[in-house]
């Protein structure tokens, strides 16, 4: 465990090192930003298509007594909130993108630069989800971090 520490220490410092050097750059808040709208796009293109299976489903078990489901706001918020948490989570967890990221060039890293593990992935879901809000401070931290980076270590970089 010791040499373990030592090692990830040091890739800490090197991260550090070249991120004030120039070598790794941190996202922006025009780039994140880009990528979260292309995210809530695609989340909202996700929520359609499962209320369309929902529909073939129900039109499919019975045809003669079939009328569409009228979506409640409160099962589009919580399939929304939902969807969105799964998508981001699987989506950082595996590969610290996600598509919106993806065309924008950016990617989520652990502090230390490494990939991002699906326990952290989960958690920076969960609080990008519930405090959306906290993106803003990316525009008022000298790192570019948004609330979410700093509670949970994390950070945005443009992808080699």
């Amino acid at each position: 465990p010791r040499p373990q520490r030592f090692l990830r220490a040091r890739r800490s410092r090197r991260l550090m090192t070249a991120a004030q050097s120039g070598t790794i750059r941190t996202a922006g808040i025009v780039s994140r930003l880009a990528a979260a709208a292309i995210d809530v796009i695609l989340v909202g293109v996700l929520l359609s298509a499962l209320y369309v299976a929902w529909v073939f489903l129900r039109l499919g078990f019975s045809p003669w007594e079939f009328r569409f489901p009228a979506p409640s706001v409160v099962f589009s918020t919580l399939g929304f909130l939902g969807v969105a948490l799964l998508y981001l989570a699987c989506l950082w967890g595996l590969s610290g993108r996600t598509v919106g990221a993806a065309l924008m060039g950016v990617k989520v890293v652990a502090a230390d630069g490494s990939r991002l593990k699906p326990l952290p992935a989960l958690l920076r879901a969960v609080a990008c989800v519930i405090l959306p809000v906290g993106l803003v401070w990316v525009a008022v931290d000298a790192d570019r971090r948004s609330a979410q980076d700093l509670l949970l270590r994390t950070r945005v970089v443009y992808a080699d």
